[in-house]
């Protein structure tokens, strides 16, 4: 993640056992339980567990969809409480949003289309 989509933004990633650690550029560290991993619906769930941002509650998924002319659309659905952490979070993941899009765009066309 830190080094082909979103470089930059997320310094580090490592697994521990079933557990992503994230280093964020702005020195956040979260840890996320891998819910689920779908390579056919390309889909990955996770939950913040634990780090310097800890929510009492936190659920997310982030699902790519075939589109048309050969894009893609991007669904990224992020659940958490308390309340007072929607802005972070939602700012976090509108800068990583902007990032992963540029990191796309510049990155080479696939040639078998």
């Amino acid at each position: 993640m830190h080094q082909r989509l979103v470089p930059g933004f997320v310094t580090d990633t490592r697994m521990e056992t079933d557990t992503r650690i994230v280093t964020f550029a702005n020195g956040v560290v979260v840890h996320e339980l891998i819910v689920d991993i779908d390579d056919t619906a390309r889909r990955v769930a996770y939950a913040v567990v634990g780090g310097s941002m800890a929510p009492k509650h936190h659920h997310a998924s982030m699902q790519v969809f075939a589109g048309s002319e050969g894009r893609s659309r991007f669904l990224w659905t992020i659940d958490a409480t308390p309340d007072e952490l929607a802005g972070p979070i939602g700012e976090m993941a509108d800068q990583g949003v902007r990032i992963m899009q540029e990191t796309l765009r510049a990155a080479p066309v696939p040639t078998d289309r």
